[in-house]
């Protein structure tokens, strides 16, 4: 397997004399070396398929949606702004609603409940 190391922004093939010259055509790029590797055959298959997913968001663009929207004279961010507003105003909460009950009614024997599995 092929070691690589950084020289700026370039890598640099270890092992082929590369790393003691300072010329360009001894530099290899990143996508260029991981190319390099999953197109070798005598590769092993695993850093092959490696270094074939770590280069696909660079060669294939990635498809996106884009939304266009007209908002009557109003932005985006003035209406977050003002979601924003809203959401930091508390929402009052209903009073809680009592039963009054007869005392005479609570008291009395209590049913049981036997549980049988």
């Amino acid at each position: 397997m092929r070691e690589a190391r950084t020289n700026g922004n370039c890598l640099v093939l270890a092992g082929t004399g590369a790393g003691t010259q300072n010329s360009p055509e001894s530099e290899i790029r990143a996508l260029e070396y991981l190319q390099s590797i999953y197109r070798d055959p005598m590769e092993a298959t695993p850093a092959r398929m490696r270094a074939a997913i770590e280069s696909l968001p660079y060669e294939n663009p990635k498809v996106s949606a884009i939304a266009i929207s007209h908002m009557n004279g109003n932005d985006f961010a003035s209406a977050l702004e003002r979601a924003i507003q809203r959401s930091r105003q508390p929402t009052p909460l209903p009073a809680p609603k009592v039963i009054e009950h007869d005392p005479g009614e609570m008291k009395g024997p209590m049913q049981r409940l036997y549980r049988r599995y």
